[in-house]
C-alpha cells in the first residue's frame, strides 16, 4: 500500500513538473510577434517576414525600378541582413528589385525557382549572387524551408522544367501556430487544381498574379477560404488588376480585402493565435489603365519569338523620335530613341536579343532578351512622356 501511495505521489508529481513546464514552453513564444509586410512595390510582387525569433526573410523584390525602395523600407526597420531570399520565378515584376537588394544586403540563402530566363534582368541576379557567394537553392514541391524553429514555411509548388515563368512560381505556405499565410506568386488555375490536393487553407491569402483572373479560381478560393486576401498591383496598371472576376469570388465569401495600390504597404502582425491587419480595407475600386493620346505614330508589330518591335509613322508629317522611349512593361526596361527622324508612312523596327541588328530601318537595342515569350505588353512615349501608343 505504501508503495502505492508513493508511485501515486511521484505521477503527481511528474505531472505538475510537466505542466510547469509546458508553461515554460508557452511563456517562451507568449508575446512574441511574426510581422508580415506586403511592400507596395506598384505592379508587382514584394513581401517580409519578421519571424518570432528575429529571423528575416524576403520573397521577390517588384521592378527594378522599385528595388531602391524595398531597400529602403528594409534599412528603416533595421534589417541589415535577409536570412532567406526566394524569387519565386524570373518574371522582371517579382525579381528586378531584388538586384538593388543583393546589392545592398547581405543575404544568408538565396532560393530560385530554376526556371532559365535570358532576360538582362534574370542574368543579372544570377551573376550577383555569384559573384558574392550566396548559397544558392532549388526547392522543390513538398520540401519545406528552415527559418525559425517556431515557424513552419512548406513549398506548395516549384516546378524548374515549367515551360512557363508563372507555372514555375515557387508558392509558400507559412505557419505560426494557428495562423498562416499563403503566398501564391502568379501560380495560375491550373497549378492552383494540382496544389489542391494538398492542404491550401490559410488564414491570409496573397492572391495570385495581382488578381488577374488567370488565377484565384472560385474551387481555390473555397478551398483556402482565407479570412484575409491582399492584393498587391499597381494603381492604373494597364492590365486592369484586379480583374473583377476574382474580386466577386473574394466578396462571395465574406472576407477582408486589402490592396497595395491603395494602403500602400500592408502589414500582418501575429503571436500565431490573433493577428492584426494594419491597414484600411480595400475600397473595392477596380484599378484603371493610364489614358494615352491620339498619336499619328504606333507601335504595329511585335514579335516576342524574334524580339522584334515595329513603329509606324501613319501621318503625312516627318515625327522626330528623339528622346522617345519603348518600355517593356513586364521588365520596366526602357529604350531611348537616338536621334532619328520617322518618314510619313514608314516603319522602323526596334531589336534585341540574339539576332538585334541596326542600320537601314532597324535599331538596336540590346542583344539580352528583353520580351518575355509568355507575354510582355509594350508601350511608347513621346519627348514629353506621354503614352502615345500600347500593344498587348
Amino acid at each position: 500500500m505504501k508503495k502505492l501511495i508513493v508511485v501515486l505521489l511521484c505521477i503527481f508529481l511528474l505531472a505538475g513538473c510537466t505542466e510547469t513546464l509546458n508553461e515554460e514552453k508557452v511563456s517562451v513564444t507568449a508575446g512574441h510577434e511574426m510581422r508580415v509586410h506586403f511592400i507596395d512595390v506598384g505592379q508587382g510582387d514584394s513581401i517580409l517576414i519578421e519571424s518570432p525569433n528575429g529571423k528575416t526573410m524576403l520573397v521577390d523584390g517588384g521592378v527594378k525600378g522599385a528595388g531602391q525602395n524595398v531597400v529602403s523600407y528594409l534599412k528603416e526597420l533595421g534589417v541589415k541582413k535577409l536570412d532567406i531570399v526566394v524569387a519565386t520565378h524570373p518574371d522582371a515584376d517579382h525579381i528586378g528589385g531584388l538586384i538593388p537588394v543583393l546589392n545592398s544586403i547581405d543575404i544568408e540563402q538565396f532560393y530560385d525557382s530554376g526556371k532559365v530566363h535570358t532576360s538582362q534582368t534574370f542574368e543579372e541576379m544570377l551573376t550577383l549572387i555569384d559573384t558574392k557567394n550566396i548559397p544558392y537553392n532549388v526547392p522543390k514541391t513538398g520540401d519545406s524551408i528552415a527559418f525559425d524553429d517556431d515557424i513552419n514555411v512548406k513549398v506548395l509548388n516549384a516546378n524548374e522544367n515549367a515551360t512557363d515563368n508563372n507555372d514555375a512560381s515557387i508558392v509558400l505556405k507559412i505557419a505560426y501556430g494557428n495562423v498562416s499565410f499563403l503566398l501564391t506568386a502568379d501560380a495560375g488555375v491550373s497549378l492552383e487544381k494540382e496544389m489542391m490536393q494538398d492542404d491550401v487553407k490559410a488564414t491570409i491569402l496573397k492572391a495570385g498574379h495581382h488578381g488577374s483572373n488567370t488565377s484565384s479560381s472560385a474551387e481555390f478560393i473555397q478551398a483556402v477560404h482565407p479570412e484575409v486576401t491582399i492584393l498587391s498591383y499597381g494603381e492604373g496598371n494597364k492590365y486592369g488588376h484586379p480583374h473583377a472576376e476574382v474580386v466577386e469570388r473574394l466578396q462571395a465569401i465574406g472576407r477582408k480585402i486589402y490592396a497595395t495600390a491603395e494602403a500602400g504597404t500592408v502589414i500582418v502582425s501575429t503571436d500565431g493565435v490573433n493577428y492584426d491587419v494594419n491597414s484600411k480595407e480595400w475600397s473595392g475600386t477596380i484599378a484603371s489603365a493610364p489614358q494615352t493620346t491620339s498619336a499619328s505614330v504606333e507601335i504595329v508589330s511585335k514579335d516576342l519569338i524574334e524580339e522584334i518591335v515595329g513603329i509606324k509613322n501613319n501621318s503625312n508629317e516627318a515625327v522626330s523620335l528623339k528622346d522617345w522611349q519603348l518600355i517593356s512593361i513586364e521588365g520596366n526596361q526602357v529604350f531611348n530613341f537616338p536621334n532619328v527622324t520617322l518618314q510619313p508612312g514608314k516603319t522602323i523596327y526596334v531589336t534585341s536579343g540574339s539576332n538585334a541588328r541596326d542600320g537601314q530601318n532597324y535599331l538596336k537595342w540590346t542583344k539580352k532578351q528583353i520580351w518575355l515569350n509568355d507575354g510582355d505588353a509594350a508601350q511608347l512615349r513621346n519627348a514629353k512622356g506621354a503614352i502615345v501608343s500600347e500593344l498587348d
